[in-house]
């Protein structure tokens, strides 16, 4: 379980922390689009609707109002990140797919039933799982889903999550599918699987540190 819980990190940092160049944009073709990936739109609205849980989820356990604004500033891109996450999963499941990878509710509940006797209970998960990685409860299932499906596809690979062999495959399903951003949230760089801030000033950014609500 230690190593499963490594690798369920490993990724989400990951995913976190990709820093890639820049080398497409561009979304006029679908408005009220967010993302298109392959024959999947991620519109505004749902993007909308999971920074909403977020907040929500935040704004629950953190009940001081001052408290809360520190958290609010201290995620100020969390609607891009959010978006980020969004594509980058069903990048990874079109991966898992081709590679013949699948996960039961049962495998995720048992690294789940895991992760709580290591956390201390399902409430102190939920709890760490928010702070650390702005993943909400009613969210928890479907994130530790795909952190199993990405470890399942480094096996396969024989690589682990984080490696070379394993961006690598998510590259070439990105680049399969076909990822188109809103140029108001950015670009993504299929080549690194993660968005990027497009230089486009003429695009306002909605997502500053003072902004509480995306637009």
């Amino acid at each position: 379980m230690h190593r499963r819980r490594r690798t369920a990190l490993l990724l989400t940092a990951a995913i976190a922390a990709a820093a890639p160049l820049l080398t497409a944009c561009g979304n006029d073709a679908h408005p009220g689009a967010a993302a298109v990936v392959g024959d999947q739109r991620i519109t505004v609205s749902q993007l909308e609707d999971r920074v909403d849980e977020v907040r929500e989820a935040q704004r629950a356990a953190v009940p001081d109002e001052a408290q809360y604004e520190q958290v609010v500033a201290r995620t100020g891109s969390l609607t891009r990140d959010t978006l980020h996450s969004m594509v980058l999963d069903r990048v990874l499941q079109h991966a898992a797919r081709d590679a013949g990878v699948t996960v039961t509710p049962r495998e995720v509940q048992r690294m789940r039933s895991g992760l709580e006797e290591q956390a201390g209970g399902p409430e102190a998960l939920e709890t760490a799982w928010l702070q650390q990685y702005g993943v909400p409860p009613q969210r928890l299932d479907e994130n530790l889903r795909i952190q199993l499906e990405a470890q399942k596809l480094a096996e396969r690979l024989g690589t682990e999550t984080g490696r070379p062999e394993f961006w690598q495959a998510l590259s070439e399903a990105g680049e399969d599918l076909g990822v188109d951003l809103n140029p108001r949230y950015g670009a993504w760089d299929a080549e690194k699987s993660s968005r990027v801030d497009a230089r486009t000033p003429w695009v306002r950014d909605v997502t500053s540190a003072g902004t509480q609500q995306p637009l």
